[in-house]
């Protein structure tokens, strides 16, 4: 057992009166407000639900429990380390390296490339039974249930957080978004409003895919998206729209709230955001 995980455990018992259980996860779902049939994008911190038997694949099964066969399990599967070196900055490499990176790195290939720094939920998740991943060698998503070969599909590579993306299409559900032990910081669905907004700030951004079956760098067009007036927005967002139900899974402080609202208000927010900077 590697020392981290060592450290996570001892800090779901030390917070934790008694175990968290994949039913009592289950119950406290259905009280805040997940349904039988909803589509759903998780974010999730399992180290603040409290000690869980089983871990993340308890957690997992009770979100399908709860949304059951009908329903959508969807969550990131973001792979951030296929791409451009050029662009790195945490941590940054020696220009030299560059082109060797482009040249030996292998494809995104959605069975094994793993996720990168997202937590174990969806790492775990996309390797489960029945699980589809997009095909976008940073920005992939995997899901699970009804809707889950629509999501996953025909994922475009340039602006792959934008209308040709799976946010679009869990906008286009009327999906949900929920945050277990996670921040505004986290919630992936306000890039779909930032991407809407008008002027979005572009780069060339570079990946090693296959194309008719060789692999081969892409460079292709994306926006210079980052987090960081997430959570003012999601601070407004809650305040002012009254649609987030506030509650808990296991200890851990969550959140659902509608996807459309969520991305209309942040599209409303980043456009003000870049006609202030104009």
């Amino acid at each position: 057992m590697s020392e981290q995980r060592k450290h996570d455990e001892s800090a779901a018992i030390a917070i934790s009166a008694t175990p968290q259980t994949r039913q009592s996860l289950a119950a406290d779902l259905r009280a805040l407000g997940v349904q039988a049939g909803m589509t759903l994008l998780v974010h999730s911190s399992l180290s603040k639900v409290g000690y869980v038997p089983g871990g993340a694949i308890s957690l997992i099964l009770a979100l399908q429990d709860v949304l059951t066969s009908a329903g959508t399990l969807v969550m990131p599967a973001f792979s951030s380390h296929l791409s451009d070196p050029a662009q790195w900055g945490n941590p940054p490499v020696p220009e030299a390296w560059w082109q060797i990176i482009r040249d030996h790195t292998p494809a995104f290939d959605p069975a094994i490339t793993p996720t990168r720094g997202i937590g174990i939920l969806p790492e775990l998740f996309r390797t489960f039974p029945n699980v589809r991943r997009s095909y976008h060698p940073m920005d992939s998503f995997s899901a699970w249930g009804k809707h889950a070969d629509y999501i996953t599909a025909e994922h475009s590579l340039a602006r792959g957080l934008g209308d040709g993306s799976p946010l679009a299409k869990l906008y286009a559900l009327d999906g949900y978004t929920l945050m277990i032990g996670t921040t505004y910081a986290t919630n992936t669905i306000f890039h779909l409003g930032e991407y809407r907004a008008p002027n979005p700030p572009l780069i060339q951004q570079g990946s090693p895919i296959l194309r008719d079956g060789q692999q081969v760098w892409a460079t292709y067009e994306d926006v210079d998206a980052g987090t960081d007036h997430f959570e003012a927005i999601g601070a407004d967002f809650e305040a002012q729209s009254g649609v987030v139900r506030v509650g808990k899974v296991g200890l851990a402080e969550t959140r659902l709230f509608p996807q459309r609202a969520a991305v209309d208000f942040a599209e409303a927010a980043f456009t003000r955001l870049r006609a202030a900077h104009a």
